[in-house]
Protein backbone atom coordinates (compact mmCIF):
# COMPACT_ATOMS: atom_id res chain seq x y z
CA UNK A 1 0.00 0.00 0.00
CA UNK A 2 1.43 3.67 -1.09
CA UNK A 3 1.76 5.79 1.73
CA UNK A 4 -0.79 8.10 0.80
CA UNK A 5 -3.70 5.39 0.38
CA UNK A 6 -2.63 4.55 4.44
CA UNK A 7 -3.09 8.02 5.28
CA UNK A 8 -6.32 8.14 3.71
CA UNK A 9 -7.04 4.93 5.44
CA UNK A 10 -6.06 6.55 8.80
CA UNK A 11 -8.16 9.31 8.17
CA UNK A 12 -11.64 7.37 7.05
CA UNK A 13 -11.27 5.76 10.43
CA UNK A 14 -10.66 8.26 12.53
CA UNK A 15 -13.65 10.18 10.73
CA UNK A 16 -15.75 6.74 11.21
CA UNK A 17 -14.98 6.75 15.00
CA UNK A 18 -15.83 11.09 15.22
CA UNK A 19 -19.36 9.57 15.07
CA UNK A 20 -20.24 7.68 18.57
CA UNK A 21 -20.53 10.85 19.98
CA UNK A 22 -23.44 11.27 17.68
CA UNK A 23 -24.55 7.48 17.92
CA UNK A 24 -24.58 8.10 21.91
CA UNK A 25 -26.84 11.11 21.68
CA UNK A 26 -29.44 9.89 19.09
CA UNK A 27 -30.02 6.74 21.64
CA UNK A 28 -33.46 7.12 23.76
CA UNK A 29 -33.83 4.62 26.37
CA UNK A 30 -30.90 1.73 26.72
CA UNK A 31 -28.91 1.89 29.44
CA UNK A 32 -25.40 2.28 29.52
CA UNK A 33 -24.66 -1.42 30.16
CA UNK A 34 -27.33 -2.07 27.68
CA UNK A 35 -25.21 -0.24 24.91
CA UNK A 36 -21.67 -1.32 25.92
CA UNK A 37 -23.15 -5.26 25.59
CA UNK A 38 -24.67 -4.73 22.40
CA UNK A 39 -22.31 -2.77 21.03
CA UNK A 40 -19.87 -5.34 21.99
CA UNK A 41 -21.78 -7.56 20.08
CA UNK A 42 -21.25 -6.29 16.36
CA UNK A 43 -17.54 -4.40 17.29
CA UNK A 44 -16.37 -8.01 18.10
CA UNK A 45 -18.09 -9.48 14.81
CA UNK A 46 -16.67 -6.50 12.34
CA UNK A 47 -12.86 -7.07 14.06
CA UNK A 48 -12.99 -10.70 13.70
CA UNK A 49 -14.01 -10.53 9.91
CA UNK A 50 -11.73 -7.36 8.84
CA UNK A 51 -8.67 -9.40 10.96
CA UNK A 52 -9.45 -12.84 9.16
CA UNK A 53 -9.48 -11.23 5.47
CA UNK A 54 -6.54 -8.90 6.38
CA UNK A 55 -4.20 -11.92 7.70
CA UNK A 56 -6.07 -14.34 5.61
CA UNK A 57 -6.79 -17.02 7.97
CA UNK A 58 -9.80 -18.38 9.14
CA UNK A 59 -12.32 -17.54 12.37
CA UNK A 60 -10.41 -20.83 14.36
CA UNK A 61 -6.82 -20.08 13.16
CA UNK A 62 -7.52 -16.22 14.66
CA UNK A 63 -8.67 -17.68 17.92
CA UNK A 64 -6.34 -20.20 18.25
CA UNK A 65 -3.53 -17.04 17.07
CA UNK A 66 -4.63 -14.86 20.46
CA UNK A 67 -2.54 -14.87 23.11
CA UNK A 68 -1.72 -13.77 26.49
CA UNK A 69 -0.59 -10.08 24.82
CA UNK A 70 -4.11 -9.86 23.61
CA UNK A 71 -5.89 -10.88 27.00
CA UNK A 72 -3.95 -8.37 28.61
CA UNK A 73 -4.79 -5.45 26.13
CA UNK A 74 -8.16 -6.74 26.11
CA UNK A 75 -8.53 -6.56 29.71
CA UNK A 76 -7.55 -2.37 29.40
CA UNK A 77 -9.46 -2.57 25.95
CA UNK A 78 -12.50 -3.49 27.67
CA UNK A 79 -12.23 -1.22 30.80
CA UNK A 80 -11.37 1.57 28.12
CA UNK A 81 -14.63 1.05 26.27
CA UNK A 82 -16.89 0.64 29.33
CA UNK A 83 -15.40 4.54 31.01
CA UNK A 84 -15.64 5.33 27.73
CA UNK A 85 -19.26 4.84 27.44
CA UNK A 86 -20.45 5.93 31.04
CA UNK A 87 -18.33 8.99 30.50
CA UNK A 88 -19.79 10.04 27.15
CA UNK A 89 -23.58 9.53 29.11
CA UNK A 90 -22.07 11.51 32.16
CA UNK A 91 -20.28 14.21 30.09
CA UNK A 92 -20.42 16.27 27.00
CA UNK A 93 -18.99 14.57 23.85
CA UNK A 94 -16.57 17.08 23.37
CA UNK A 95 -15.02 16.78 26.76
CA UNK A 96 -15.10 13.28 26.42
CA UNK A 97 -12.90 13.31 23.17
CA UNK A 98 -10.62 16.11 23.94
CA UNK A 99 -9.99 14.43 27.49
CA UNK A 100 -9.33 11.20 25.55
CA UNK A 101 -6.29 13.14 23.73
CA UNK A 102 -3.95 13.08 26.65
CA UNK A 103 -3.64 9.47 26.39
CA UNK A 104 -0.12 9.54 24.37
CA UNK A 105 1.28 11.59 27.24
CA UNK A 106 0.85 8.88 30.18
CA UNK A 107 1.61 6.24 27.20
CA UNK A 108 4.75 8.20 27.24
CA UNK A 109 5.17 8.07 31.12
CA UNK A 110 4.28 4.54 31.85
CA UNK A 111 5.97 3.74 28.98
CA UNK A 112 9.47 5.25 30.41
CA UNK A 113 8.56 3.63 33.93
CA UNK A 114 7.98 0.47 32.62
CA UNK A 115 9.95 -0.69 29.19
CA UNK A 116 12.20 2.12 29.39
CA UNK A 117 11.35 4.43 26.62
CA UNK A 118 12.25 7.56 27.53
CA UNK A 119 10.03 10.58 26.32
CA UNK A 120 11.70 13.02 24.43
CA UNK A 121 12.19 16.29 25.96
CA UNK A 122 9.63 18.30 24.34
CA UNK A 123 6.89 16.13 25.50
CA UNK A 124 7.48 17.38 29.12
CA UNK A 125 6.77 20.47 28.22
CA UNK A 126 4.20 19.25 26.32
CA UNK A 127 2.39 17.71 28.44
CA UNK A 128 2.40 20.58 30.62
CA UNK A 129 -0.16 22.35 28.21
CA UNK A 130 -2.02 18.68 28.11
CA UNK A 131 -2.52 18.99 31.74
CA UNK A 132 -3.61 22.47 31.67
CA UNK A 133 -5.94 21.79 28.69
CA UNK A 134 -7.35 19.26 30.83
CA UNK A 135 -7.31 21.22 33.80
CA UNK A 136 -9.59 23.56 32.26
CA UNK A 137 -12.28 21.11 31.19
CA UNK A 138 -12.71 19.24 34.60
CA UNK A 139 -13.27 22.76 36.06
CA UNK A 140 -15.58 23.06 33.56
CA UNK A 141 -17.02 19.90 34.16
CA UNK A 142 -17.24 20.44 38.12
CA UNK A 143 -19.68 24.12 37.79
CA UNK A 144 -21.79 22.09 35.35
CA UNK A 145 -22.34 19.24 36.99
CA UNK A 146 -19.55 16.71 34.76
CA UNK A 147 -17.00 15.66 37.21
CA UNK A 148 -17.87 12.06 37.25
CA UNK A 149 -18.33 11.81 33.45
CA UNK A 150 -14.82 13.81 32.92
CA UNK A 151 -12.89 11.38 35.40
CA UNK A 152 -14.27 8.13 33.93
CA UNK A 153 -12.77 9.52 30.87
CA UNK A 154 -9.26 10.53 32.35
CA UNK A 155 -9.66 6.63 33.72
CA UNK A 156 -10.58 5.37 30.01
CA UNK A 157 -7.56 7.50 28.86
CA UNK A 158 -5.19 5.44 31.22
CA UNK A 159 -6.68 2.68 30.22
CA UNK A 160 -5.73 3.46 26.27
CA UNK A 161 -2.49 4.54 27.35
CA UNK A 162 -1.92 1.13 29.24
CA UNK A 163 -3.01 -0.78 26.62
CA UNK A 164 -0.18 1.18 23.61
CA UNK A 165 2.35 0.37 26.05
CA UNK A 166 1.24 -3.26 26.34
CA UNK A 167 1.31 -3.64 22.43
CA UNK A 168 4.80 -2.22 22.00
CA UNK A 169 5.93 -4.39 24.10
CA UNK A 170 4.20 -7.27 22.45
CA UNK A 171 6.01 -6.09 19.21
CA UNK A 172 2.69 -7.16 17.36
CA UNK A 173 1.91 -5.76 14.15
CA UNK A 174 -1.74 -4.36 14.95
CA UNK A 175 -3.73 -4.36 17.92
CA UNK A 176 -7.20 -6.38 15.95
CA UNK A 177 -6.62 -9.37 18.93
CA UNK A 178 -6.57 -7.18 22.02
CA UNK A 179 -9.62 -4.95 20.73
CA UNK A 180 -11.32 -8.32 19.50
CA UNK A 181 -11.14 -9.44 23.03
CA UNK A 182 -11.35 -6.16 24.23
CA UNK A 183 -14.93 -6.23 23.03
CA UNK A 184 -15.96 -10.02 24.33
CA UNK A 185 -14.63 -8.52 27.62
CA UNK A 186 -16.93 -5.86 27.64
CA UNK A 187 -19.96 -7.40 26.63
CA UNK A 188 -19.09 -9.73 29.82
CA UNK A 189 -19.34 -7.30 31.63
CA UNK A 190 -22.00 -5.69 30.34
CA UNK A 191 -24.54 -8.89 30.85
CA UNK A 192 -23.19 -9.25 34.18
CA UNK A 193 -24.10 -5.98 35.16
CA UNK A 194 -27.67 -5.94 33.88
CA UNK A 195 -28.19 -9.01 35.67
CA UNK A 196 -27.04 -7.88 39.09
CA UNK A 197 -28.97 -4.63 38.31
CA UNK A 198 -32.34 -5.89 37.08
CA UNK A 199 -32.09 -3.65 34.02
CA UNK A 200 -32.44 -6.62 31.83
CA UNK A 201 -31.84 -6.97 27.92
CA UNK A 202 -34.40 -5.75 26.56
CA UNK A 203 -34.15 -2.36 24.35
CA UNK A 204 -36.23 -0.96 21.93
CA UNK A 205 -35.40 -1.84 17.85
CA UNK A 206 -34.22 1.64 17.33
CA UNK A 207 -31.91 1.72 19.82
CA UNK A 208 -30.87 -1.49 19.47
CA UNK A 209 -30.18 -0.55 15.48
CA UNK A 210 -27.79 2.66 16.68
CA UNK A 211 -25.59 0.38 19.03
CA UNK A 212 -25.17 -2.37 16.82
CA UNK A 213 -24.57 0.46 13.87
CA UNK A 214 -21.98 2.03 16.23
CA UNK A 215 -20.11 -1.02 17.46
CA UNK A 216 -19.68 -2.38 13.86
CA UNK A 217 -18.85 0.28 11.64
CA UNK A 218 -18.46 3.74 13.68
CA UNK A 219 -15.61 1.61 16.02
CA UNK A 220 -14.84 -1.66 14.65
CA UNK A 221 -14.55 -0.40 11.14
CA UNK A 222 -12.56 2.86 12.13
CA UNK A 223 -10.45 0.57 14.52
CA UNK A 224 -9.98 -1.36 11.35
CA UNK A 225 -8.63 1.42 9.16
CA UNK A 226 -6.63 2.95 11.72
CA UNK A 227 -4.63 0.03 12.59
CA UNK A 228 -4.37 -1.18 8.39
CA UNK A 229 -3.25 2.28 7.55
CA UNK A 230 -1.00 2.14 10.44
CA UNK A 231 1.27 -0.50 9.29
CA UNK A 232 2.49 1.85 6.34
CA UNK A 233 2.76 5.44 7.90
CA UNK A 234 5.00 6.32 10.64
CA UNK A 235 3.36 6.36 14.25
CA UNK A 236 4.46 9.73 14.75
CA UNK A 237 1.86 10.98 11.87
CA UNK A 238 -0.60 7.82 13.06
CA UNK A 239 -0.88 10.31 15.87
CA UNK A 240 -1.61 13.37 14.43
CA UNK A 241 -4.14 11.62 11.74
CA UNK A 242 -6.11 10.44 14.25
CA UNK A 243 -7.01 13.42 16.01
CA UNK A 244 -9.69 14.01 13.66
CA UNK A 245 -11.90 11.80 15.42
CA UNK A 246 -11.32 14.39 18.45
CA UNK A 247 -11.43 17.50 15.69
CA UNK A 248 -14.56 16.03 13.94
CA UNK A 249 -16.41 14.40 17.22
CA UNK A 250 -17.75 17.31 18.83
CA UNK A 251 -19.19 18.34 16.04
CA UNK A 252 -21.70 15.80 14.70
CA UNK A 253 -23.49 16.52 18.08
CA UNK A 254 -23.08 20.29 17.28
CA UNK A 255 -24.47 19.99 13.73
CA UNK A 256 -27.36 17.64 13.86
CA UNK A 257 -28.49 18.10 17.47
CA UNK A 258 -27.40 21.37 18.74
CA UNK A 259 -25.29 20.32 21.58
CA UNK A 260 -23.12 23.02 22.25
CA UNK A 261 -19.43 23.57 23.40
CA UNK A 262 -18.58 25.54 26.33
CA UNK A 263 -15.82 28.33 26.28
CA UNK A 264 -13.97 26.41 28.27
CA UNK A 265 -14.15 23.06 26.40
CA UNK A 266 -12.81 24.62 23.28
CA UNK A 267 -9.52 26.81 25.24
CA UNK A 268 -8.99 23.22 27.15
CA UNK A 269 -9.17 21.02 24.02
CA UNK A 270 -7.27 23.29 21.22
CA UNK A 271 -4.71 23.52 24.29
CA UNK A 272 -4.69 19.42 24.32
CA UNK A 273 -4.61 18.89 20.76
CA UNK A 274 -1.71 21.40 20.34
CA UNK A 275 0.21 19.86 22.73
CA UNK A 276 -0.26 16.04 20.81
CA UNK A 277 0.55 18.23 17.68
CA UNK A 278 3.68 19.49 19.49
CA UNK A 279 5.14 16.53 21.06
CA UNK A 280 4.28 14.23 17.64
CA UNK A 281 5.84 16.79 15.07
CA UNK A 282 9.42 17.22 17.16
CA UNK A 283 9.03 13.23 17.81
CA UNK A 284 9.26 12.93 13.98
CA UNK A 285 11.89 15.39 13.35
CA UNK A 286 14.12 13.26 16.07
CA UNK A 287 13.29 10.02 14.63
CA UNK A 288 14.12 11.67 11.08
CA UNK A 289 17.51 12.94 11.86
CA UNK A 290 18.43 9.62 13.38
CA UNK A 291 17.36 7.61 10.61
CA UNK A 292 20.65 6.42 7.97
CA UNK A 293 20.71 8.82 5.02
Amino acid sequence: MQKQSAMLLVLLGGTCMSFVGLCMRLIETADGFQILMYRSISLCAMVALVCCLRRRVGLVSFLRGLDRHDVAMGTMLSIAFSTYVFSMLYTSVASTLFILTIAPFMAAIIGWVWIGEKPHPVTWFAMIGAIFGVGLMIGDGIEMGRTFGNLLALVSALCFAVMLVLARRSRKQDVLGGTFLGGIFAFLIGLVANGVTGIGLEVTPRDLGIILFMGAFTIGIGIAFVTWGASYVPAAEVSLLVLIESVLGPIWPWLFLGEALSLMEIIGGVTVMLAVVMMTIFTRKTLSSRSPQ
